[in-house]
């Protein structure tokens, strides 16, 4: 049975704007996504919109044929950019996220201005340990907001995030590894769910076992429990963040991104 539910009080978009919006992606698709695209902060506006590519196939069979789809493919900008940067004008101090443990009792809020730091720390800290635009980084962590900062971190400095559900066997993150040519883990030393620790670098250490090509693994400390860090491999989070301040300082230039760039 269908259900209709009531319009949330600050709800964005009402029932007959959505139905406008969508008629129009329908009837002029060409007008409509130049005009969604202008909802990004962009470094080099794009002149075009889509470029898509059909030919032959077997729609549900074995062959898929020659198929090419682009978006905004000649523009330029950053998604950090589009996540965060963008709102520091105005919104600095706006939480940005809203952050609950395990214990609900374990929170944090953290504003626009705070994530601008922490993530450009944090980029700085890849940087400083050889990423580059186009690596790819795995992220094996538990549900902290170190996880965030990792992801628009590398899309700040144009890395390819590759997020691991923290829940899988060391089985199944090496595979994901090796199926990304990762070069670099973030992780955390223990996970906790359900008032159980989850042995994260555990699970990593046995993971790289077969992953090789791996140099460095970034362990952020979440519970303090005991683990095995390696050495000329694992840098604890917080040490390589505090090295990276003393060097760098609290910012860090957004890598300019074609519109196809992979992200993650």
């Amino acid at each position: 049975m269908a259900e209709t539910f009531p319009l949330l009080k600050n709800t964005k978009i009402d029932t007959a704007t959505y139905t406008r919006l969508y008629e129009e992606s329908i009837n002029d698709p060409e007008t409509f996504w130049a005009q969604q695209g202008k909802r990004l902060d962009w470094i080099q506006p794009y002149t075009k919109i889509k470029n898509t590519h059909y030919i032959g196939g077997d729609i549900g069979g074995d062959s898929a044929g020659d198929v090419s789809i682009r978006w905004y493919e000649d523009g330029t900008l950053n998604a950090c950019v589009n996540c965060v940067d963008r709102h520091l004008p105005t919104r600095a101090d706006k939480v940005a996220i809203i952050w609950e443990g395990d214990d609900p009792a374990d929170d944090k809020k953290i504003t626009y201005r705070e994530l601008h730091t922490h993530v450009c720390r944090l980029a700085n800290v890849l940087k400083r340990e050889g990423v580059a635009k186009g690596d790819r980084v795995t992220i094996y962590m538990p549900m902290i907001v170190e996880a965030a900062y990792a992801m628009l971190a590398c899309a700040r400095i144009g890395a390819v995030h590759s997020v691991v559900f923290g829940g899988f066997s060391p089985e199944a993150l090496a595979g994901r590894i090796l199926d990304c040519d990762s070069t670099f883990i973030i992780t955390a030393d223990e996970g906790v769910r359900g008032g159980k620790t989850v042995p994260l670098k555990a699970n990593c250490d046995a993971a790289l076992a077969q992953c090789p090509q791996v140099k460095k693994v970034l362990v952020v400390k979440r519970t303090g429990g005991d683990i095995n860090m390696q050495t000329g491999r694992d840098v604890w989070y917080h040490t390589a963040v505090e090295r990276a301040i003393l060097e760098v300082g609290d910012d860090c230039p957004a890598a300019e991104m074609a519109a196809e760039d992979p992200l993650f």
